[in-house]
């Protein structure tokens, strides 16, 4: 048996005014492609063959050209094409968060068009990103599709083996399944959703449940995505049946998951301590234990910002004292980049950092001596590999401030990304990260974590987002 495997990942923040293009992708194909789909050997002890298409992943702010998007997508259905009299099923792993010019989201795009090409009954198997959009036409053109359960999001290659194991019954069996979807009047941002917290366990230890039941495969729930206005924004709920014959259980089992949640409603919340600006700093200058963490949400890379605002370095570097020493893991400027990467290690060089896209990245004039010249390291979290562009770690003259410079938005959510910089957050008393929530490690290593509530592409407060082409009435931003 043969199964065709493809890989599309672009959270598309569509508030920063940005087109993405082939050169912003990590494309593979052939052997590369199956190695960076997170499968492990699943398809391999199951005695499957694998016949690869395409890997595509960015980690860049804003929308996808249509030009760009036709070749990733064409380049997948031909593959499909060629492969259409020998393949038995097709296994996906797309975000749920994309979005191209003209057409909307491209991940329900590509599925559309394989299944226009493989028709109606050939298994397809989708495994996405919790913080992606649905929609019943999508849903119900997969055989099974499932989210991860955990954000941040420690079980991706759990799931991606659970369903691929889930699509091997499906093509040796083809016992005529489809997912179920329903979605709910209900919007939610990734920081509100934090799954060891609440209501979020108590919803996945519900889903737990539900697939102890022989006649149910499969239960997601999926959060959505925040940085569309999109029709297909909100959340939504998916029930996949073990067998056709609890194909109408399944549809009562759905109503009942979409209940659930929307009866926890007005328990999601921000998990940890949250503040304004100004009194996150306040706090983590005062905190007398280190290494403290301050997460800058509205310039949120994990959620496509450009990892560029220098607000909190602006309010460190006015300080009339400053007693800690503090490290930003960083700020994106690639041009500021560009320069430092021109000198050596040692040198001390006047710069400019900050790229002006508005006030909240405006330009500090800063004297630095350079450090280190490195790169920046995946995350092992979400199976990064390799590297993700240059870094530059330098010390402000005089200060006990220290930045890393990027050349790209990534998000530094590791200690080994910082070590390869040969810095270490354990050396500092306050780290200013470009993210949301903390990440696991961050929660394990901080003695505080703070997300402070910056402005930027990823406010946190729901209701400041400018949405037109949101499903209403939408809690909760209105009161239902």
């Amino acid at each position: 048996m043969k199964v065709l495997v493809a890989k599309y990942m672009l959270e598309a923040n569509c508030f920063v005014p940005n087109v993405l293009e082939i050169p912003d992708f990590d494309v593979r194909m052939g052997q590369d492609c199956i190695d960076r789909m997170q499968m492990g050997d699943v398809f391999e002890k199951n005695g499957i063959e694998v016949i690869p298409s395409v890997y595509a992943r960015s980690n860049g702010s804003g929308i996808m050209s249509i030009r760009s998007f036709e070749y990733i997508e064409g380049t997948i259905c031909d593959i499909v094409r060629k492969h259409i009299n020998e393949i038995d099923g097709i296994f996906l792993f797309l975000h749920g968060a994309s979005e191209v010019q003209q057409i909307g989201s491209g991940d329900h795009h590509i599925l559309q068009e394989v299944r226009k090409i493989v028709g109606p009954y050939l298994p397809i198997a989708v495994v996405c990103d919790p913080h992606g959009n649905l929609c019943k036409e999508y849903v119900e053109n997969t055989t099974i599709i499932r989210s991860y359960r955990h954000s941040p999001h420690t079980d991706i290659e759990e799931t991606v083996e659970k369903v691929c194991l889930m699509l091997i019954e499906q093509m040796k069996h083809r016992t005529g399944i489809h997912s179920v979807y329903r979605k709910l009047p209900l919007i939610l941002g990734g920081e509100q959703s934090v799954s060891t917290d609440e209501p979020v366990k108590s919803i996945n230890a519900y889903m737990d449940e539900m697939e102890k039941d022989p006649k149910i495969l499969s239960a997601s729930w999926h959060v959505g995505y925040i940085r569309h206005d999109t029709d297909v924004a909100g959340c939504g709920i998916v029930v996949v049946p073990s067998s056709v014959e609890y194909q109408q259980y399944a549809e009562k089992k759905a109503d009942e998951l979409a209940e659930y949640v929307w009866n926890k409603r007005h328990e999601f919340h921000y998990t940890g301590t949250t503040a304004k600006p100004d009194e996150a700093l306040k706090m983590a200058l005062e905190y007398p234990e280190a290494p403290v963490f301050i997460t800058d949400s509205g310039d949120n890379v994990t959620s496509r910002a450009r990892g560029a605002n220098t607000v909190i370095l602006r309010e460190v570097m006015a300080l009339k004292e400053i007693n800690k020493k503090i490290i930003f893991a960083s700020i994106m400027d690639d041009n500021c980049y560009r320069e430092l990467a021109s000198h050596r290690e040692g040198d001390i060089v006047d710069i400019s950092l900050g790229k002006c896209f508005d006030e909240l990245s405006a330009k500090v004039d800063l004297k630095v001596r350079i450090k280190k010249i490195g790169t920046i390291k995946g995350s092992k979290l979400t199976g990064e590999q390799g590297d993700f562009g240059g870094a530059i770690v330098v010390n402000v003259v005089d200060t006990p401030v220290d930045i890393i410079v990027a050349e790209n938005n990534h998000v530094f959510s590791e200690r080994h990304q910082m070590i390869a910089l040969e810095c270490d957050w354990f050396d500092y008393d306050i780290i200013v990260g470009k993210m949301g929530y903390a990440f696991p490690e961050l929660v394990r290593d901080g003695k505080l974590c703070i997300m402070s509530l910056t402005d930027g592409v990823t406010v946190q407060d729901i209701t400041r987002i400018p949405f037109k082409r949101i499903m209403r009435p939408m809690y909760p931003i209105d009161n239902i």
